[in-house]
């Protein structure tokens, strides 16, 4: 059905329903000549009388009759769909697929979870979690976090907090048995835990910066794992030198179990954004989601890397 046919049928409803054309046209917001004229350009169309009207009355022919008995539950059922997906712009609801890193998910989920059902309870969260790099929109993602190195360029971006820092950390025990390292070079000659992101076939570079200029480090050891908190783990028991989050390393480096090293080299970089894919207009679920994680994580300053 054509987008004028649709019009004209919905015209002749109002027509009957108003029982006449100037109620019916001010329902429309059409002039009532514009009307009538829209009514016999449907029953030309249709080969057929609908109405039987004089100057002071109006009625159904048997085919308008007919015509609207079939119609008039059939439009009524179109306007409810719509004013049903109308709805959906005001009130946030149903499922909402969100893809984040463990950490991610660990840092700026987890723990405000009651807070967002208890604003969102209509919402279903179907989130995934999973530190594999992949295309959000192409695995039919809703929203997705990345660190800021990480985004694309297609896609809206909304940062999660501040800036974040990695660095280098040992045990006391590693440190009194194989000595410090003094610029990153220096590691090379020591023995480091490697780590490999899921899905990736290659072993993270360390980064470092020295007067803004960022440059990365191979590193070699007797360790390879795909989670970072086993690389701590395993920091902590002497096996070598591992390479994390400020945030994540300070309790630990606290408690006196690790030492951290090469701080001068570690420079901030952008830490975790929320992003999800442009559109003209957001789904509802998605803007509310990304909004409250942004305010309910807004007073975090660093954050902890991938």
């Amino acid at each position: 059905m054509r987008g004028s046919d649709y019009a004209e049928l919905k015209a002749f409803a109002a027509v009957v329903t108003h029982g006449g054309f100037a109620r019916a046209a001010e329902d429309l917001r059409i002039s009532a000549s514009t009307l009538s004229q829209t009514i016999r350009q449907l029953e030309a169309r249709l080969g057929l009388r609908l109405l039987n009207r004089t100057t002071r009355s109006l009625s159904l022919t048997e085919a308008g009759a007919r015509l609207l008995a079939r119609f008039a539950p059939a439009m009524a059922e179109m306007e409810a769909a719509v004013g049903d997906a109308v709805a959906l712009r005001d009130a946030p609801a149903g499922v909402l697929r969100v893809h984040m890193p463990s950490v991610a998910a660990a840092t700026y989920l987890e723990p405000v979870l009651g807070g967002f059902y208890e604003a969102w309870p209509d919402i279903v969260l179907d989130v995934t979690i999973d530190d594999a790099a992949i295309d959000i929109v192409e695995a039919g993602y809703d929203v997705g976090a990345r660190l800021g190195e990480f985004l694309e360029a297609d896609m809206v971006a909304v940062a999660l907090g501040g800036k974040q820092r990695q660095f280098a950390v040992a045990s006391p025990d590693y440190i009194a048995r194989h000595g410090s390292p003094s610029a990153p070079a220096d590691l090379l000659q020591h023995r480091c835990i490697n780590w490999r992101r899921p899905g990736s076939s290659g072993l993270y570079k360390w980064e470092f910066a020295r007067e803004g200029q960022w440059f990365s480090v191979a590193v070699n050891g007797p360790l390879v794992v795909s989670s970072r908190d086993m690389a701590i783990a395993a920091a902590v028991q002497g096996v070598g030198i591992a390479f994390w989050a400020e945030d994540l390393l300070r309790p630990l480096i606290e408690a006196g179990k690790l030492v951290p090293l090469l701080d001068d080299w570690c420079a901030t970089f952008p830490g975790w954004f929320l992003c999800y894919q442009k559109q003209h207009h957001t789904p509802p679920a998605v803007r509310v989601f990304v909004d409250f994680l942004r305010h309910a994580n807004a007073g975090r300053q660093t954050l902890p890397g991938g």
